[in-house]
Parts: C-alpha cells; sequence; structure tokens
C-alpha cells in the first residue's frame, strides 16, 4: 500500500471540538453535569498529548537507552499514581510494591516482546519499546485497579469468613483464596472481553493507526495480534503479582485481617 497519510492541521483539530461542544450540549441539556469534566478532559487530551508528541520526537532523535528506560519507568509511576487515585482503600500501603512489580514485570515482557518476537535491534529501539510497553502500562493500570479496588472491598464484606477460617486453622492464603481468585477474574474481564470482540466489534487502535499511516492492512493485523496476546498475558501476570503481595499486606505477621 503506497497510499500516503493524510495530515491533520488545526482547523481540523477546530472542528472535532464540535464533537465535545455537542456532548457539553447534551450534558447540560439532560441535567449530567458532566460539562466541567468534558472541558477538563478535553485540554488535558490535547496538552498531555501535544506534550507527548515533543517528548516521542526528542527521544527518537537522540535514540539513548536510558533515556528510553528513564521514559518508561516514568509511565509507570504516572500508572501507578493512577490506580492510587482510584483504590479507595487507603489504609493498606500498596503503592511501592505495586511499582516495583509493575516495572519489574513489563519490563521483562516489554523486552521478549521488542527484542525477541519483533525483532527489534536494539531491544529498547524506541520506535517499537514506548508504545509497545505504554500498551503494556496502560491495559495493565486499568486491571490492577479493578483486582485492588474489588480485593479490598471483599475482605471487607467477608471480614467474619475470613475471620471464620483463620480461626479455625487456615493461614491467610488459605482464608482469602477465593477473594483473590474472583478479584483477579474480575480485572480480566476486559482483556478477554476485547480477545472475543477483536475484529468483529472493533478495529483497535495500533491497527486502525497503522492502517491510517498507510501500511499493508495484513502487516497491521500481525502486530495486533502480537499487542493483543501481550496485552492478555502481561495483565494477567501483573494482575496476579500485584494482588498476590498486596494481599499479604492485608494481614499482620500473627496472621490477623488488618483491613476494616
Amino acid at each position: 500500500m503506497t497510499q500516503s497519510l493524510i495530515e491533520i492541521g488545526p482547523f481540523q483539530l477546530t472542528l472535532c471540538l464540535g464533537f465535545v461542544v455537542l456532548a457539553g450540549l447534551t450534558s447540560f441539556k439532560q441535567q449530567l453535569g458532566l460539562e466541567r469534566d468534558l472541558f477538563i478532559g478535553t485540554i488535558r487530551t490535547f496538552a498531555q498529548l501535544f506534550l507527548m508528541g515533543y517528548v516521542l520526537k526528542f527521544v527518537f532523535e537522540v535514540n539513548i537507552s536510558w533515556l528510553v528506560l528513564l521514559m518508561f519507568t516514568a509511565m509507570v509511576a504516572a500508572a501507578v499514581h493512577i490506580i492510587r487515585g482510584r483504590v479507595s482503600e487507603k489504609s493498606i500501603p500498596f503503592v511501592v510494591p505495586t511499582f516495583i512489580s509493575m516495572l519489574l514485570t513489563y519490563t521483562v515482557v516489554s523486552m521478549l516482546v521488542t527484542g525477541i518476537i519483533v525483532g527489534a535491534k536494539p531491544w529498547w529501539t524506541p520506535q517499537y519499546f514506548i508504545p509497545l510497553a505504554g500498551m503494556i502500562v496502560g491495559n495493565s493500570m486499568t486491571a490492577i485497579s479493578i483486582c485492588l479496588d474489588r480485593l479490598f472491598s471483599d475482605l471487607k464484606a467477608r471480614r467474619h469468613e475470613v475471620e471464620m477460617k483463620l480461626a479455625l486453622g487456615a493461614n491467610y492464603r488459605e482464608a482469602s483464596q477465593d477473594i483473590l481468585r474472583q478479584a483477579v477474574k474480575a480485572a480480566m474481564i476486559p482483556s478477554i472481553n476485547s480477545l472475543m470482540a477483536v475484529g468483529l466489534v472493533s478495529l483497535p487502535g495500533m491497527m486502525t493507526g497503522q492502517i491510517l499511516a498507510g501500511a499493508d492492512p495484513l502487516t497491521a493485523i500481525r502486530y495486533q495480534i502480537v499487542v493483543m496476546l501481550m496485552l492478555v498475558a502481561a495483565t494477567s501476570l501483573g494482575t496476579l503479582i500485584v494482588s498476590v503481595l498486596i494481599r499479604k499486606r492485608c494481614f499482620s505477621k500473627a496472621e490477623r485481617l488488618l483491613i476494616r
């Protein structure tokens, strides 16, 4: 396919604001109260994406490994910050172990995908590593948020059941195993749904972007298959590791449930 990419200029971007205005008018008419959030969200979208565009352009030009890894670390830190804001339970310290486990797990997965499956040389080539690692972090962020919120809320709601199991001689793993399993399953639902719907209900972003940029659709499909499988594996692995680590922090050394 040789068709070149159609550039989008300021005029087209301004026209797109009409969609947000339409959403705002609908919110105002239906008294949904979403006008402020729509306004702030639109401003943040423009600011964050343009800032990221300039950062990516600089990183691609200098092409230095430590700068690529530093950017990846910053992306993970931002994801953990968002997770912290979405999880309502604050009495259990989960930020540091979540950051460390996400950073290590997703670094390994991203290295395997870019270096072995895609075959980028070197594996940290920013053109491949940053977009693929970014998708891993973004998708896993949502899954880990759901998992931790479900884990904490179920431990609270089923506190008496957990304490009864502990009193009967179960250790903290046995007493909370079903709760942990249900939390991980709930977190995996969006990823499983994406696997079921891809190609039928929607064309994923990476595949769409490559096709819009003029790539062969069959090449875009191969990349998308790699991405879908990569995301499911990374989300499953990351969610399980984080939930196991955080569950341990919900119990004291004497295996007493701390969360209330």
